[in-house]
């Protein structure tokens, strides 16, 4: 058997489209356990149960099944205890964290086996994923940029800032990435791409150094304005904080809001202006920056708690 632990995530952080994420202390746990029997099956308690697939379809077994197959080593029979606690189609990485979990498992069974390095987990994830701004933060934590060469995706993982102090406003109602991404126009004015360099690089700067930037470095003229339309109270409620000082964006795809602070009464303030003036029921989740990333713990023969990197 083995325990995975897997962090929610937030991608773009405004301006850092399909480039930064972080991971956020909000986990999914996993166990997996080999049998004699083939096939798979899940038991999903917490967020999904009774909606997400519990057979062979489910994402995290096919996940396992995908690094099984990627490293040439036949898939055994499985049983699948997933405890979710990230809500699934509100911008939180709900689906990378599922595909990094399956991963981390197989790389788990495979322990002595198979090695994985760092490039290879991210490699694996990001062919299930098709970008990997989520599913680096999932298995690495902390900050993370990404980017794709023709020899694979790479990543740099770093170190938050410790007064940078995360709000995430959760809506009741759902987001679909993909009908996000299909808002996305194919090219951009000049200006908005230079303006996005700007606000990517001091926002790197500002999350790793200097919180009291947040706010200029969080502007974004590539992506949040084309969704809008499809998430209106998610961009009303954003211009509303942003009008009142506080570093407000979309969470990955929406429709979540994603609140960098610099202080956590600051995010105290923003829970409660938008208690105040949404049209709609949104939770308030105060997470701190998860550092740690993606873990595997062996519970058999042998103990390991191995972080992805």
């Amino acid at each position: 058997m083995v325990t995975v632990k897997v962090p929610a995530t937030s991608a773009n952080l405004g301006p850092g489209f399909d480039t930064l994420g972080l991971a956020l202390a909000l986990y999914d746990e996993l166990q997996v356990s080999v049998r004699d029997e083939p096939g798979a099956t899940v038991e999903v308690i917490g967020v999904g149960a009774g909606e997400v697939p519990t057979d062979e379809s489910n994402l995290v077994v096919r996940a396992i099944a995908h690094t099984f197959e990627a490293v040439g080593h036949p898939l055994p029979g499985l049983e699948l205890v997933a405890r979710n606690n990230i809500p699934h189609g509100r911008g939180m990485g709900s689906s990378g964290a599922a595909i990094v979990s399956g991963i981390m498992a197989a790389k788990g069974l495979l322990d002595g086996i198979v090695e994985f390095d760092a490039q290879r987990l991210l490699a694996l994830a990001n062919d299930m994923e098709g970008h990997p701004d989520n599913v680096a933060p999932a298995l690495f934590g902390g900050l993370t940029i990404a980017w794709v060469t023709p020899e694979g995706p790479r990543f740099k993982k770093l170190i938050v800032h410790r007064g940078v102090s995360p709000l995430v406003l959760v809506p009741e109602h759902v987001m679909s990435t993909a009908l996000a991404r299909s808002l996305q126009p194919q090219s951009v004015p000049h200006e908005d791409a230079v303006f996005n360099v700007s606000r990517s690089a001091l926002l790197v700067a500002a999350l790793i150094q200097s919180p009291e930037l947040l706010h200029a470095a969080t502007e974004d003229k590539l992506h949040q304005s084309y969704r809008a339309s499809a998430m209106p109270e998610t961009d009303r409620l954003i211009t509303l904080l942003r009008e009142n000082g506080f570093a407000a964006v979309v969470s990955g795809a929406g429709p979540s809001i994603l609140v960098l602070c610099s202080d956590p009464s600051q995010r105290l303030a923003a829970a409660e202006l938008v208690a105040q003036k949404s049209e709609t029921r949104w939770q308030p989740l105060m997470l701190a920056v998860d550092f740690k990333g993606a873990t595997v713990t062996a519970t058999a023969e042998r103990q390991s708690d191995t972080p992805a990197a």
